[in-house]
């Protein structure tokens, strides 16, 4: 499939099919997050793969909506800032190094026929706490990671004019 292809069909998805996911297309994503450029090549960045079945209440906790643990996995995009790169002037490359992860492992799934729903606006403390991550571990995003139940809608994106200036603002 052509990028633009793939770009154009990725979508998130809020439906998912109990079909389990196969092992192979599971590696075939975290492989394409894991191969995702990171500042100064830290590599700074943890996956958790989650099986929901037998802990929906729980994963809960992290994200109200009930699709979120329709899918047979669930996976949660982590930093670890304190051995990520950090700019001169104190910026922290964390949170775009694993957004950058993640957006690989997003496009690698839906090249996998495989349906995703980045999700950001979940309760940190809860993740903390259900999956036992450590001081130093950041969880950044969430995705649930299956084969969709529904259908694409219209993308709703506004025109490149209103998004792109050349040489100054």
């Amino acid at each position: 499939m052509e990028f633009s292809e793939l770009i154009e069909l990725r979508y998130s998805v809020r439906s998912y099919k109990a079909d389990p996911v196969e092992d192979d297309k599971l590696h075939q994503v975290l492989e394409a997050a894991r191969l995702a450029p990171t500042a100064a090549n830290r590599q700074a960045i943890q996956f958790i793969v989650i099986h929901p079945a037998g802990q929906k209440a729980e994963l809960g906790r992290i994200y109200k909506a009930d699709w979120f643990v329709e899918a047979p996995l669930v996976i949660c995009a982590c930093g670890i800032p304190d051995q990520n790169w950090v700019r001169r002037d104190g910026k922290n490359y964390n949170d775009v190094d694993v957004a950058i992860a993640m957006d690989h492992l997003i496009l690698a799934a839906t090249d996998a026929g495989l349906g995703t729903c980045w999700i950001a606006g979940f309760d940190a403390a809860a993740a903390r706490e259900v999956l036992d991550l450590p001081d130093d571990v950041e969880p950044i995003a969430f995705t649930p990671l299956g084969y969709p139940a529904d259908q694409p809608g219209p993308k709703k994106r506004k025109p490149l004019s209103e998004l792109v200036r050349y040489e100054r603002w």
